[in-house]
C-alpha cells in the first residue's frame, strides 16, 4: 500500500500542480513546473529507482509537446555526459588494478590514534580526492576502507556505533563539498559553465573556476571540520588504527604496470583540461569533455602487466555508471523545458516583484534554493533547475548574473542531509540515516549562511570575481 501511494504521488502531485500553476503561469509551464515536482518526489519518495525517474522528462515532453522534442533527447548525451563517460572509463580501471585502493590507504598511513585526527584525514582526504574524482566514486572508495578499520578497532555493529558517525560523515559531507573544487569534480559544476559560457559567449577555462572557487572551498572546510570536531564521540582515540593502514598498504606491495598506467592517463587528462588555453588556438574542438573520453579510449588497448587489456568493453558496459549520467542529463532536460516554456522567466517576474534588495538578499535566495533543490534531488539537478531562476532574477533587476551562479553553485554542492546521492553511500555502510538528518539539518543551516555571506564579501570587493 505505501509503495503505492509513494508511486501515484508523483503523477498526483504533477496533476494538481499543473492545474494550480495554470492561472499564473502558461500550460506549457506549468506542466513543467509540474514536471519538476514530479521528480522531485519520486526522488524522495523512491518508488522507483532514481534513475528512472531520470526519464521522466522524455515522457512528460512526448505526451505534452512542450519543447521540441531534440533539445529534450539532445540533452542525455551532451558534451558533458562524454566528459563523465570519458572520466568514468579512465577511474574503472583503477579498481581493475587496485590502484584506488592503494591511493586512498597510501594517503591514510599518516592517520594518528585520536579521533580529531581520524576526522580531519577522512575528511580532508574525501575533499581533496573529489576534486578531481566523481564525488560518488571518492565516498565508495573510503567508506568500506572506514568501516574495516571500524571493524578492526572494535565497532562491530556500525549502525549502532558512535564512533563511526563522525567518520563516516566526514567521508560522506567531504565528498560531497570537494566536487565544486573543480570543473570535473561535479557534474552539475558542468552545468554552471555550460550556462555561463552561453552567458557570456566564450568559453570558460577550467583555471578561472579553480581560481575563484578554492578559497571558498576552503572556508567551508574549516566550517565543516570545526562543526565535525564539536560533536560529541564516546572515545578520544582509538588503538592501532596507524600501523593498520601502514599494514596494508606493505600489504600491496610495488606498483605495478596496469596501476602506473591508470594513474599517469587520469593525471594527464586532467593536466590536459586545465592547461587548454595553451593549445585552444591550435586545437580549437578539443575540449576537456573530448580529451577525457580519448583518454577513456585508451584503456581499451594499452595493455597491463600481464599483457591483457587495461579495460575491456564487457567490463565497461557493466560498470560505467550509465545512472549517473541518466541523471545528469536529466536535470539538463528538465532545466530546457522549464527555461523554454517561459516558466523560469514568469517566476523570476514573480519573485523579483518582491523588491529585493541588489547583494545579499539576490544571493541569499539563490544559495538557500540551490541547497533546498540538491537535497531532495541532487546537485546536478538542483544546479540545472536554480541557476536559470537566479540568473532570470539578476537580469530582471538591473545586476550581472556571473557572481550569483557563481554563489548557487557553490551552495547546490553544500548539502548535508537526506541519504540521496553521495550521502546515500555512508547510509549503506551503515550509517544511522536519523544522525545524518539530525547533525546535517544543523550544518546545512550554517553552511550556506557562510557561502552566502562569503560570495557576497567576493562580489562587492574583489572584481575578478564576478568578471568573465
Amino acid at each position: 500500500m505505501k509503495q503505492n501511494v509513494e508511486l501515484l504521488s508523483g503523477p498526483v502531485a504533477f496533476g494538481i500542480a499543473a492545474w494550480l500553476l495554470s492561472g499564473t503561469f502558461s500550460l506549457t509551464a506549468a506542466l513543467a513546473l509540474a514536471t519538476a515536482l514530479w521528480m522531485a518526489l519520486w526522488w524522495i519518495f523512491r518508488p522507483v529507482s532514481i534513475y528512472v525517474t531520470a526519464f521522466i522528462p522524455i515522457i512528460v515532453n512526448s505526451l505534452f509537446n512542450l519543447i521540441p522534442m531534440n533539445h529534450v533527447i539532445s540533452q542525455y548525451f551532451s558534451e558533458i555526459a562524454v566528459l563523465l563517460l570519458g572520466s568514468d572509463l579512465i577511474c574503472l580501471t583503477w579498481t581493475t588494478t587496485g590502484l584506488d585502493k592503494r591511493i586512498s590507504v597510501r594517503a591514510l598511513c599518516s592517520i594518528g590514534t585520536s579521533m580529531k585526527n581520524q576526522i580531519f584525514v577522512w575528511f580532508m582526504a574525501s575533499t581533496v580526492l573529489s576534486i578531481f574524482l566523481p564525488n560518488v566514486v571518492v565516498a565508495a572508495i573510503f567508506c568500506p576502507i572506514a568501516v574495516a578499520m571500524l571493524h578492526f578497532v572494535g565497532e562491530k555493529d556500525i549502525s549502532t556505533s558512535k564512533t563511526a558517525i563522525p567518520i563516516l560523515l566526514a567521508i560522506g559531507w567531504g565528498s560531497g563539498i570537494g566536487g565544486f573544487g573543480s570543473p570535473i569534480g561535479s557534474s552539475a559544476n558542468l552545468v554552471a559553465i555550460s550556462y555561463i559560457e552561453q552567458l557570456t559567449g566564450h568559453e570558460f577555462m577550467y583555471l578561472d573556476w579553480v581560481i575563484r572557487f578554492l578559497p571558498i572551498l576552503a572556508i567551508v572546510s574549516i566550517v565543516n571540520l570545526l562543526f565535525l570536531f564539536c560533536m560529541h564521540t564516546p572515545v578520544k582515540t582509538l588503538p592501532g588504527t596507524k600501523g593498520y593502514f601502514q599494514d596494508m598498504y606493505k600489504a600491496f606491495g610495488p606498483m605495478k604496470r596496469g596501476e602506473k598506467i591508470g594513474l599517469v592517463v587520469f593525471a594527464a587528462a586532467t593536466i590536459l583540461a586545465f592547461v587548454r588555453p595553451l593549445f585552444a588556438a591550435l586545437l580549437p574542438a578539443m575540449k576537456p569533455a573530448y580529451v577525457f573520453l580519448f583518454m577513456g579510449m585508451l584503456m581499451f588497448f594499452l595493455k597491463d602487466e600481464n599483457h591483457n587489456p587495461m579495460l575491456t568493453w564487457k567490463y565497461a558496459e557493466s560498470h560505467v555508471m550509465w545512472g549517473m549520467i541518466a541523471l545528469f542529463a536529466s536535470g539538463l532536460a528538465l532545466g530546457r523545458m522549464v527555461i523554454e516554456t517561459g516558466a523560469i522567466e514568469t517566476l523570476s517576474a514573480i519573485i523579483a516583484s518582491l523588491n529585493l534588495t541588489p547583494g545579499i538578499a539576490v544571493m541569499a535566495i539563490g544559495c538557500v534554493f540551490a541547497v533546498f533543490l540538491s537535497e531532495l534531488s541532487s546537485n546536478t539537478a538542483s544546479a540545472s533547475i536554480s541557476i536559470p531562476v537566479v540568473t532570470g532574477i539578476a537580469q530582471s533587476l538591473g545586476l550581472n548574473p556571473i557572481p550569483y551562479i557563481l554563489g548557487t553553485i557553490a551552495a547546490a554542492n553544500c548539502a548535508y542531509i537526506l541519504p540521496v546521492s553521495t550521502r546515500a553511500i555512508p547510509i549503506g555502510y551503515g550509517l544511522s540515516a536519523g544522525a545524518q538528518i539530525s547533525y546535517g539539518v544543523r550544518l546545512s543551516i550554517i553552511t550556506v549562511i557562510v557561502v552566502t555571506i562569503v560570495c557576497t564579501l567576493c562580489m562587492d570587493f574583489i572584481p575578478m570575481f564576478s568578471a568573465l
